[in-house]
């Protein structure tokens, strides 16, 4: 059996370093009138933080976990059976095609720029051809952590790099209680995922990477790679149980296989193709099935031009305009092809000497 390595994590915080923190929501001299208030609840909190409340209200498992008996959340038990619930509306013939749309970008108007962004705009091109071709369409706008009260995508805490079956499916990281690591977004993103037949990326080129919140995204879905559908068999975070049961040998099943994706990538200096290359890189590994060649965009759009005018530009390219609904039209027809049994991926039934 392998070591769990230990001794990078610092202690935990002292009692007054706990309670700065916990004002610091509560700067606003507003609340003062509630000091006494705030006083208790830091109490409340100071206590779940010690004993480590991380998951408040469980109930047993029961049939058909390794662990019938051991106490899962309720909030990652109501989040796994909406996707089993997703998985299987996503499978019946008579579900309408549905695609993802998900737009990148960290801008928009409803926070400090004051303005939307060129991402928002090329994903509601590509909008109007799913609806035209009379597909649901789900929007996901994942600037909406930058703008919407108390919404987040926590980032991912590397369970998998310790051992595969700790990384939950969906993720049981979040929420913390006794953390405060509360208001996470992705079990409902999880759900949007698995209920779609196609996905379409777009993000700007943010310093050579996609931009932050597509990226957050990205790593906590690293579950939906491998991810161990069942916490009981490793009751909970235990890694030297995870350990052991990824050496007895694990499937690393794919739990986003088979949805037709599509990517638009664009920038004004630099980064576009690696960004490009990578997402989809990232995408093909998960199973996932590309829309062909021209679903895999990456341009620029106003090369080395001001920001200020940077919206101007794009109304002025149309021939960027068109290969953005090219591209969606590219998911349109591959989800079309999938669905219906005539688009396979060539190596689908080869199996990989090295799955991890």
């Amino acid at each position: 059996m392998t070591t769990v390595r230990k001794g990078q994590a610092g202690p935990m915080l002292p009692r007054d370093q706990f309670r700065e923190r916990f004002r610091e929501a509560f700067y606003d001299p507003a609340y003062q009138a509630e000091s006494a208030a705030i006083e208790r609840l830091e109490a409340i909190a100071w206590d779940a933080y010690q004993q480590g409340r991380k998951a408040p209200v469980t109930a047993p498992a029961g049939p058909g976990f390794a662990d019938p008996g051991y106490e899962l959340s309720v909030e990652w038990r109501a989040a796994r059976d909406r996707l089993i619930e997703a998985q299987k509306r996503w499978g019946e013939t008579a579900t309408p095609s549905r695609v993802l749309l998900v737009c990148g970008s960290s801008r928009n108007d409803g926070t400090c720029p004051g303005e939307m962004s060129k991402s928002w705009r090329l994903t509601q091109l590509a909008r109007g051809v799913v609806e035209q071709a009379g597909m649901e369409c789900d929007v996901l706008d994942l600037s909406l952590i930058t703008s919407d009260y108390d919404r987040h995508i926590h980032p991912c805490k590397g369970c998998v790099s310790t051992a595969m079956p700790l990384c939950h499916w969906p993720c049981s990281c979040y929420p913390n209680h006794a953390q405060r690591q509360t208001g996470d977004w992705m079990n409902e993103i999880y759900e949007r995922w698995v209920s779609a037949h196609g996905v379409f990326l777009v993000t700007p080129v943010y310093w050579y990477q996609a931009a932050s919140p597509l990226k957050l995204m990205m790593d906590r879905l690293v579950c939906a790679d491998g991810g161990n559908p069942d916490p009981t068999s490793t009751h909970g975070k235990k890694p030297d149980e995870a350990k052991a049961l990824e050496l007895q040998g694990w499937d690393y099943p794919k739990h986003l296989a088979g949805r037709a994706y599509g990517v638009v990538v664009h920038g004004d200096v630099a980064g576009i193709e690696s960004v490009r290359r990578a997402l989809s890189d990232w995408l093909d590994w998960m199973g996932l099935v590309d829309a062909g060649s021209q679903a895999r965009l990456d341009r620029f759009i106003g090369y080395y031009e001001p920001y200020a005018s940077s919206h101007d530009t794009l109304d002025a390219d149309e021939a960027v305009q068109t290969e953005v609904c090219n591209a969606a039209r590219a998911v349109v027809t591959a989800v079309k092809e999938l669905r219906a049994g005539r688009l396979r991926q060539p190596d689908a039934r080869l199996s990989r000497p090295r799955p991890k």
